[in-house]
């Protein structure tokens, strides 16, 4: 596996990253929000599907 910054043989001690520069520079795209995991909005939280809840009224 080559560095994930800029593709050069990783060292050992920064592994998977070739210097503690392209580490650092990693680092910095997760702080800055560069690199990002995307989520879905759900009112799942609780575990319940709001899709299987029943109807609720509406009060008029």
């Amino acid at each position: 596996m080559s560095c994930p910054i800029c593709k050069k043989d990783p060292a050992p001690q920064y592994r998977p990253f070739c210097s503690k520069r392209c580490a650092d520079v990693d680092l910095a795209k997760w702080l800055n929000g560069s690199y990002a995991i995307p989520a879905a909005g759900t009112d799942e939280e609780d575990g319940v599907s709001s899709d299987l809840l029943p109807m609720q009224p509406k009060l008029h």
